[in-house]
């Protein structure tokens, strides 16, 4: 039969629309192995044009081996393997011929029976680099956990490892030296820890907020005085807040956590003074805000790296740190139903605008965490 008889013919009986409107490549084949559907995305996967496919045996169309080599169609045989298969869960595969000779695909099959005979062969494919990217980024993850927990863990084990060895020869002075390191070095790695527990939950929609009135003025302030108290220099910040502001239902301590970020984030990364702003404002969407910036006056961020600042575990340069501040503020203000977004400063520094929504939450508390 050829593809035009087929398309004019089986095809047209029994239409099955929404394919194209798929992002993943979906190949249909009837009772008998011939291709009754191929998709748009599928098209584009395979290199071929859908009027050259249809009527087709499936195996012609879509040519599938493993990476080793071996025929999949042939070892699964899903048109007269087991009767009780009801299809193939998902795996890389590789196209055997045609122009897309050797593209890797994620294959998943379904079978549709009729008296356990398969009547209809569903097969979704999809290209494999988006796994691939992921998997990347997996690894980049895991690569900089580990180093982020080395590098403290190994002071700790070095002074501890001198401090047991030489007990007898250390002067008290030396050994209250090596203590403060060792626990300064336990403070950061539990500090990290949980910070990767609060990206886990803000990536699996699982943070839970306790919502309030918040006096957003009295928070900075509160962060402000506690900076000074850990010895920064008075003229190093400067608050302005202009009246009135709206009423703000937020979880303070999520608040605080925010704020301590974005100002810490100032002093370790910009230069000259902090200057956070207080204001009224409006959402994106034209509703009533409190507007909170924190803005510096070192070299600021680069327009082309912007949209980068809030992943996880990027950082600019050589700048220290875990690289999971941002990537957690920008969780803990959208949890919040607010925005961020960076700028450049009035002084060539960089800008940091949060907006949070007034009046009553307009969202609801996660459920709560493990």
């Amino acid at each position: 039969m050829r593809a035009d008889e087929y398309a004019e013919g089986t095809a047209t009986q029994a239409p099955l629309s929404g394919y194209d409107e798929l992002p993943d490549g979906v190949l249909v084949a009837g009772a008998g192995g011939r291709v009754e559907v191929l998709n748009q995305a599928g098209c584009r996967l395979l290199g071929v044009q859908p009027g050259d496919c249809l009527g087709r045996d499936y195996r012609e169309v879509l040519p599938l081996t493993d990476l080793t080599g071996r025929d999949w169609w042939a070892c699964i045989d899903p048109y007269h393997g087991l009767s009780t298969r009801t299809g193939q869960p998902e795996r890389a595969l590789e196209l055997s011929v045609g122009p897309c000779r050797g593209h890797q695909l994620l294959v998943t099959a379904r079978y549709l029976r009729t008296g356990g005979r398969v009547t209809r062969l569903v097969i979704a494919f999809r290209d494999s680099r988006a796994r691939e990217r992921a998997d990347r980024d997996r690894a980049d993850v895991v690569s900089a956990v580990a180093h982020e927990i080395r590098s403290p863990l190994t002071t700790v084990k070095g002074f501890t490892a001198t401090v047991l060895a030489k007990w007898e020869r250390l002067t008290d002075d030396q050994k209250r030296t090596m203590l403060r390191a060792v626990e300064a070095d336990a403070d950061r790695v539990t500090r990290l820890l949980s910070d990767l527990l609060d990206v886990s939950r803000i990536d699996a929609g699982r943070l839970t907020l306790h919502p309030q009135v918040v006096d957003l003025p009295s928070a900075v302030e509160r962060v402000l005085a506690g900076r000074l108290a850990s010895g920064d220099a008075v003229d190093r910040f400067d608050l302005r807040v202009t009246l009135p502001l709206p009423e703000t239902w937020l979880d303070p301590d999520r608040v605080a956590q925010v704020l301590n970020n974005l100002v810490e984030n100032a002093l370790r990364h910009g230069a000259g003074r902090v200057t956070v702003t207080v204001t009224g404002g409006q959402t994106p969407a034209g509703a009533p805000a409190a507007v909170l910036t924190v803005a510096d006056e070192g070299a600021g961020i680069s327009p082309e790296v912007r949209h980068r600042i809030f992943r996880p575990f990027w950082r600019g340069g050589r700048a220290s740190g875990s690289g999971l501040g941002l990537h957690i503020v920008k969780g803990l203000v959208e949890a919040h139903g607010g925005t961020i977004d960076v700028d450049e400063a009035p002084g060539g520094g960089a800008s940091f605008r949060v907006v949070f929504p007034a009046g009553s939450p307009p969202y609801e508390t996660a459920p709560a965490a493990d």
